[in-house]
Order: C-alpha cells, then structure tokens, then sequence
C-alpha cells in the first residue's frame, strides 16, 4: 500500500512538473514531437490548395469572356478547360484541394477562441461559408451528372439552364473570385515585388469578373435567340450532351437536399460545440495577460495572444491575418516565457528568419498555458513592409560606428534676399554635393536638417573602415564646396562656408520613425557628441572638429595637427579633439 502511494504521488509530481510517464511512440518520436510539423503541413496544405482553386476559378472566368464573340468559341475553351480539370489527375487535383481547403478553413474557424476580426477577413471568412450553398445546384447539375449519368455539360447546355434564374450563378462568381482574391492578395503582399505590380493587378482583378459577367449575358442571350427561333433546337441539345432526364432532375434535387441539410447540420453543430467550449472554458482558471500600459486581460484558456487581444479590443499589428506568415503582430514576452509551450516549425522559421531575438514569439501562435507580461514590437498600423524580413541593423543592434555632423555657416543671412524658389534651388545643389561626397567614401546620408547634414560611417565594415570612410568623406566634402562655391560665386556675396563635427562611439543602429517616414539611424552618446562637436568650428575658426577616438581608429597621422581639449555638455571628461582648418588638409589614413 505504501508502495503504491508513493508511486501515485511520484505519478502526480511528474504531472505538476510538466514531465509527465507517457510513452514514447515508436521510432523515438513523441507526438508533441511532430505537431509542430503537423501545423506547419497543414498551413501549406491550406495555403496551396486555395491556389489551386483560385486558378481553377480564374479560368473558368476566362472561358466566360469567350461568349463576347460566341456560343461556340465557349465551348471550344470549355473543352480545353476541362480536357485539363476533367482528367483523373485534375480531378484528384481539384476535388481533393475543395474538400482540404474546406475542411481546414472550418477547422481553423472552430479553433478560434474568439470570433472578432479584420473587416477584409470577415469578409473572406463569410464568402467562403456562402460558396458551398451557391455551388451546390451547379456543382450536381454538371460534374454531379458527368459522374452519376456520363452526360458531357455543355456551354449551351449551362447557359440555357442557368439562365432561367441567373442570380445564383453571378453570386456565385462573385463570392467565388472575391474570396480568392481576398486570400492572394493578403499572401502576396508580403513579397517585395507586389507592390510594384498591385496596380495591374487590381486592375486584372476587376476587368477579368466584368469581361466574364459580360461573356455570361452575351452567351446566354444568344442561347435564349436559339431556342426561341427553332422549337426543336432544346431537345436536340439535350439529347446531344446525353441528359438523363427526369431521373437526373430528381437525382439532383435529392441530393442537393441532403447536402444543404447535412449543410446545415454542420454550421449548427460548430455553434452548439462552440458554445460548449465556451461554457467549459468559464469553469476553467483564466489566464492573466498584461500589457504594457499595466492593463491586464484575462482570456479564456486555449486563446492565442493574438485573440486575446482582439477579445479585449486593444489594437494588434497582424498584416496576415493570424496566419503566422508575416510576423507583424510578435511580441516580447517579459515574464512567464517558460510557461509558454514551444514553437512550431513555422513559427520557428519565421522567427529566424527576421533574426528575432530571445523571449520574443508570434501573438498569432503562441497560446498561454499560464499568466504572462508582453509588449508587441510593431505599432498596430503596421503594414506588410514591416512584415518583411529585416537585417540586423534594420531590427536594432549596437555598432561601433563614426558620426558626422556638418552644418552651413550663416546661410540664413546669405539666403534672405533670396526668392524662396531659389533658396531651395541652391540648398538642393548643396545636399547633392554633400550627399555624393558621403556615398562615395562609403556612408550613409541618415538626414538632412535645415541646411545641415547627418551621416554614419561603418554600420556595416566596422568602426576602422567607419572612420577612414568618414576622414575621406570631410576632404570630399571640402572639395565638393569648393566646386560649389566656384559654380555659384554671383550668388552670393561671400563663399559658402560649412563646419564639421565627427565622432566615433558605440551606439543603437535601427530603422526608426513611423509609417513612411522612417529610416536607418542611430542613437547614444556618441551621437550627442558628435553633434556638440559641429558647433565647436565656429569657436576655433576651422572647418571641421573630428575627435582623437576617430583619428585613432582610422589610423591617420594627425601629429602636424595641434589638438585641443575640450568640455562636451553632459560627460564628465574632456575630449580631446584636432580642430583642422580645412578639411582638404586632412593627411590620409596610415
């Protein structure tokens, strides 16, 4: 008995601590082993079987734009069409990629936990629930009787049959073309290419719908003209395709009775169990999520983070919908991350792929088995350019780097009996000067402000190949004044003058601003300094002020150069710094 007791207690020990005594399959691999596979194939099986079935919509749209020039051009293209759908392998193809399209869709709308979502996936979600109902008529009355009966459906045959009551079959394009293109366009805006192609596309996705629906009323008003000028010409069709009859009607109606009940019977059984989860899901203990702004949710468990943000109306980037394909909607997660369970394969690939770091993970994935504090890393406006896939320094990471700051001395002055056109005439000639003198030597222009200038040098090469870059560029950037000054010597009444500060340090290199108006900077001390440094030329008359920090790196003679020591606002040490006349000057690097 006490064996028996202390091997029951071990058993719930093990429970507690997550372990567990359950066996391990065969073949050494345990179930929880492979659903992070399992998920990742049912992904794919989702997202190309919908493929799938949108090419075979878009060429049945094709064949319907054959009706602007005849009956018979349709059935031509019909017996293209489904000399490819109507084959073995296409039928495999087409009917397996409907029923595991269906099928996962209905799953992944059961498994959500809660039901609030994106107008646009709303949408989708509700189109796709309204195909089976319009399809069914014209799914039995043609490839239903191709199988049941041998008939061979043809265009005239389609027209003349569905054009008695054609409501049914434009919403079924309609619904059929929009929830495809929906599904495209929120998987291919993740790509780079996209956007630069949208405009045709969207123009296609409009002209294709409206050329079909003409083709339709084109074919079947020259149906309806044949069998109104010859009585015979409808027994002859039918009779030509090999129409069951009476006996294919009845079949048809029948067993499209059966499929709306079974239909239906369907959605009302996802309710109720929805509504069973959700009454079981009151008894359990509500997992606790805290935001950044201290609000804490509490969600019903089994809910991903994604949803329970939705659920309590907090806005939450998610460019694809939950889907785990774009990234947008991660988050870091700053307690409880060990409770939460591990990544599947997609996610795990996703994450590497934007080289995310520790504790961060996909809202639209990762349910809480326990309370947990996160912080989402996108704003919610977040659009599919922040969804691709981002270097290093484009995420944040610290850098050793050279800073330079130059600025125009007294262009305010020069500039006020100047027209407005030509003020920003001439600050444009001078941004493009500088901003070459910076590219060529190797730096990135990160701003222009006012009249000044704001670039970084070794993001990428490190902080020696930084600052040699940035030494060359101070005696481009003299030259390049010089030409100027040469080119615009009426202009003004005394030369452009420009001082210079440089720097190096370590600091915070990213992609930062918002929306549009965002690029790769930096931020820390050394940034600070640098700009203090710029302001400095006016104080010992020269043209630049570079520090000691970047003369060493660079590796560059600077001992024909007297340098000062100075006092930076905000540092307890002096600097010491070569205050250089000219940057022409500069000697190069050693």
């Amino acid at each position: 008995m006490a064996g028996r007791a202390r091997r029951r207690a071990h058993h719930r020990a093990d429970g507690r601590a997550g372990v567990g005594l359950t066996r391990r399959p065969a073949g050494g691999c345990s179930c929880r082993e492979r659903k992070p596979v399992r998920g990742r194939v049912i992904q794919q099986l989702r997202l190309w079987s919908g493929v799938v079935l949108f090419a075979y919509v878009t060429g049945h749209l094709l064949n319907h734009t054959f009706g602007l020039a005849s009956v018979e051009a349709m059935e031509a293209g019909r017996r293209v069409f489904s000399a490819i759908w109507r084959s073995p392998p296409g039928m495999v193809l087409l009917i397996g990629s409907f029923a595991v399209h269906g099928a996962l869709s209905v799953a992944r709308l059961f498994r959500k936990r809660d039901l609030r979502m994106p107008a646009w996936e709303a949408a989708q979600q509700l189109l796709g629930l309204a195909i089976p109902f319009l399809l069914c008529l014209h799914m039995l009355g043609t490839l239903g009787l191709s199988i049941r009966f041998g008939m061979d459906p043809s265009y005239p045959f389609v027209l003349w049959a569905t054009w008695s009551d054609p409501l049914q079959q434009i919403a079924l394009m309609a619904a059929a073309w929009t929830h495809g293109c929906i599904g495209i366009h929120f998987w291919l805006r993740l790509q780079a290419w996209y956007r630069t192609g949208l405009p045709f596309f969207f123009a296609a996705a409009l002209l294709l719908p409206a050329l079909a629906l003409a083709g339709f009323a084109v074919g079947g008003r020259d149906v309806l003209a044949m069998a109104a000028a010859d009585a015979g010409w409808v027994g002859a069709m039918l009779e030509g395709i090999r129409f069951p009859g009476r006996e294919g009607v009845e079949w048809v109606q029948s067993v499209e009775a059966r499929m709306s009940a079974m239909t239906g019977m369907a959605v009302a059984a996802l309710v109720a169990w929805r509504l069973v989860r959700a009454l079981r899901a009151r008894r359990q203990r509500p997992v606790r999520v805290t935001y950044p702004d201290g609000r804490m949710v509490r969600a019903e468990p089994g809910a991903t983070l994604l949803e329970v943000s939705r659920a309590a109306g907090i806005p939450h980037a998610s460019v694809c919908g939950g889907r785990g394909r774009c990234s947008t909607c991660r988050v870091h997660v700053s307690r409880g991350f060990d409770t939460l369970p591990p990544p599947d394969e997609g996610e795990s690939a996703l994450l590497r792929r934007i080289g995310a770091p520790a504790r961060v993970r996909l809202a639209c994935r990762t349910v809480p088995a326990g309370d947990v504090s996160l912080t989402p890393l996108l704003p919610a406006s977040a659009g599919p350019v922040e969804a691709r896939a981002r270097t290093g320094t484009q995420q944040g990471a610290e850098r050793e780097i050279a800073i330079l700051f130059a600025d125009l001395r007294a262009f305010t002055k020069l500039s006020e009996d100047k027209l407005p056109y030509d003020v920003v005439f001439l600050l444009n000639r001078y941004f493009l000067a500088m901003g070459r003198a910076v590219e060529d030597a190797g730096g990135h222009v990160d701003k222009f402000i006012g009249d000044g200038v704001m670039a970084l040098f070794g993001i990428d090469g490190g902080p020696q190949e930084g600052c040699r870059s940035a030494l060359e560029a101070v005696r481009a950037m003299a030259a390049a004044l010089g030409e100027l000054n040469a080119a615009l010597g009426e202009e003004f009444s005394e030369p452009l003058r420009i001082g210079v500060g440089l720097h190096a340090g370590a600091v915070i290199v990213g992609e930062m601003g918002y929306s549009r108006a965002t690029s790769v900077t930096a931020i820390g001390d050394a940034v600070n300094v640098a700009s203090r440094l710029e302001p400095m030329t006016k104080e010992f008359a020269c043209q630049a002020v570079i520090s000691q920090r970047v003369v060493r790196l660079a590796g560059a003679d600077f001992s024909a150069i007297p340098s000062r020591l100075v006092e930076i606002r905000g540092r307890e040490r002096p600097l010491r710094v070569y205050p250089v006349a000219d940057g022409g000057d500069i000697p190069p690097p050693g």
